[in-house]
């Protein structure tokens, strides 16, 4: 019993370590790789590993290739077009759910976070700005998902995210679309702290909108 609970713990371990080299762009989108290589990477026994692989190909993360290895998920236009479209449908639904609940608690410490990096990028100040961003970008679309208030749903938005964050590692932020992006988010906030949830829901849609231009897949 105490082995089978080992082989577990190992395996979840493992999936934890495989998710943060997904974050972090160890892993690269449309990257090739052997079991071996991945093995080294993620500093784990190749069981462990290998029930990590086949956890993020059932999300959708990485390809088993027979005789070839494993791949990263591509960063193509339609998987970018989908997984931001979820993500909208998401958001939206967590937005309506947060204003129908009256539930909009810690709406002041996002807007303060985005004002902070939106007034940073405006200056053009810190070479930072990219990883600060993404953070700040999480934690309103984080937000949004917990509103959901339903495991199932947030399971699946955290699959999400993590083929978002493949995405954007693609492709890093740049100034101008930091200006841009925070100035949407604030957009959402501002509807969240009226209660509007069609106008949360109308914002978050813009902001989709711009997203997909920035990307080039609109």
């Amino acid at each position: 019993m105490d082995k089978v609970q080992d082989g577990q713990l190992l395996a979840d371990q493992a999936e934890d370590a495989l998710w943060a080299a997904l974050r972090a762009g160890q892993l690269r989108a449309g990257q090739f790789l052997s079991m071996s290589q991945l093995v080294t990477l993620l500093g784990f026994p190749l069981s462990a590993v290998r029930e990590a692989v086949k956890q993020a190909g059932s999300q959708g993360l990485l390809i088993t290739l027979p005789k070839r290895g494993i791949q990263v998920m591509e960063a193509q236009p339609e998987t970018i077009r989908e997984c931001l479209d979820f993500r909208m449908v998401m958001d939206q639904e967590g937005a309506r759910r947060r204003v129908a609940s009256g539930n909009c608690a810690g709406l002041g410490t996002l807007r303060a976070q985005h004002q902070k990096l939106l007034d940073c990028a405006r200056s053009n100040a810190g070479g930072d700005l990219p990883p600060q961003a993404i953070q700040v970008d999480l934690s309103l679309h984080d937000y949004l998902s917990a509103g959901l208030e339903n495991s199932r749903l947030a399971a699946a938005c955290d699959a999400n995210r993590m083929r978002i964050a493949i995405i954007q590692n693609a492709r890093p932020f740049l100034q101008v679309r930091i200006v841009s992006a925070m100035e949407e988010h604030l957009a959402v906030i501002d509807a969240l702290e009226r209660r509007d949830g069609a106008a949360a829901a109308e914002a978050i849609r813009y902001h989709f909108d711009q997203t997909l231009r920035w990307w080039g897949v609109a």
